[in-house]
């Protein structure tokens, strides 16, 4: 009898078990939209031979142990979203349309490296010098429209698909503010335009089908090395924090994300029918800018790697000198524009699991480690 007991006791806990791993999931595909922080391969995939820094050592090298046109050293908040939902980690597009990828069904990623909210054409109006790539949220949303008739047969089999689906919209915006204007006065001129960039982009995508997307906000610029390093100029000594983060940068970015948040509320009464949750990066991200030692990190403005420059290296007469610190983990900073996979851990978990989603996401199946 005892035996008996022990043995449907054990049945029953091994059939729970595998009752969890096969429950349905909350998202069966994620379709991303955005610039470098997402980007899982399309900047290589569209420049190629002109790329000459992430598609090599020491990209990639803290998960994948090699380079895969991730703008970090890892895994980025999109790998989490879709390793915490038991989805496939999202293919680039240039993959699809490269046919190195057939089954698109649980999603496509669409963001692409140096990317802008705002059409190209009015990035390079506003500067002299070449920008990074043409490929900006419309050109995106053009290939969603163009693979539509490969993910979906008719109108049924899209709306049940796009029903189970996740779209995430951005982050995106950061590079119209490099790339347009010189100073923090004339980012502020062009907030309203990303804004409504970001707000058709979303409206976009809800009359393709989309009813569950995510449009997150900006990170703190201002703790950002390449930002910091782009506004020292028109900054005083009274416009850094005791961290060393440039407050009138982060003030910027707050006010951008206070004008997405307000249009996400208006879309909000136009689409009942849908659901919007706006994703504050901004907030996760302060978390560890706040209490760094909380988080393992020991560095939080100083980037990580720094790429040999050619020009330094001959005044300096060394054969190697840029600079790689040897643990990435207590990094904050990736490259000076980007975060470790350590810091896009944190901010993946604050979104997935809480409080830094509005409204909530559905339940992820895997929690974030």
């Amino acid at each position: 009898m005892k035996n008996l007991i022990f043995f449907l006791f054990f049945a029953f806990g091994f059939l729970g078990k595998c009752g969890s791993i096969t429950s349905p999931r909350s998202y069966e595909a994620v379709f991303n939209f955005g610039d470098s922080l997402s980007d899982t391969g399309n900047y290589v995939g569209i420049h190629g031979s002109e790329v000459r820094v992430i598609d090599k050592h020491p990209y990639g090298e803290t998960f994948f142990k090699k380079s895969t046109g991730r703008f970090c050293d890892g895994r980025i908040i999109l790998d989490f979203i879709a390793e915490a939902y038991g989805l496939p980690y999202v293919p680039p597009y240039m993959d699809v349309a490269n046919g190195k990828i057939q089954n698109v069904r649980q999603g496509v990623n669409f963001a692409v490296g140096g990317a802008t909210a705002l059409d190209a054409e009015f990035i390079i109006s506003k500067r002299r010098d070449k920008i990074a790539t043409l490929e900006s949220l419309s050109v995106q949303l053009g290939w969603f429209k163009k693979l539509k008739p490969s993910l979906c047969s008719n109108e049924q089999d899209c709306a049940r698909l796009f029903q189970k689906s996740l779209f995430i919209v951005g982050e995106i915006g950061g590079n119209d503010i490099g790339l347009a204007t010189h100073t923090i006065a004339e980012a502020r001129e062009i907030i309203p335009l990303i804004v409504e960039a970001i707000t058709n982009a979303t409206i976009t995508l809800i009359e393709e089908g989309a009813v569950h997307l995510v449009v997150p906000g900006n990170f703190p610029m201002g703790c950002t090395a390449a930002a910091i390093n782009m506004w020292r100029n028109s900054s005083t000594e009274k416009d850094y924090d005791s961290r060393r983060c440039l407050k009138p940068g982060n003030a910027l970015v707050k006010h951008q994300n206070k004008e997405i948040k307000l249009a996400l509320s208006e879309l909000k009464k136009k689409y009942p029918h849908v659901k919007i949750t706006y994703a504050d990066y901004y907030g996760a991200a302060k978390q560890f800018f706040d209490a760094p030692q909380k988080y393992g990190f020991t560095q939080m403005l100083k980037p990580c790697f720094v790429a040999p420059d050619k020009k330094r290296c001959k005044a300096t007469s060394k054969s190697y000198c840029g600079f790689l610190c040897k643990n990435p983990a207590t990094y904050a900073n990736w490259d000076g524009a980007h975060y470790t996979e350590a810091a896009y851990r944190i901010i993946a978990q604050g979104v997935i699991e809480g409080p830094f989603s509005h409204p909530p996401l559905k339940r992820p199946l895997i929690k974030i480690a």
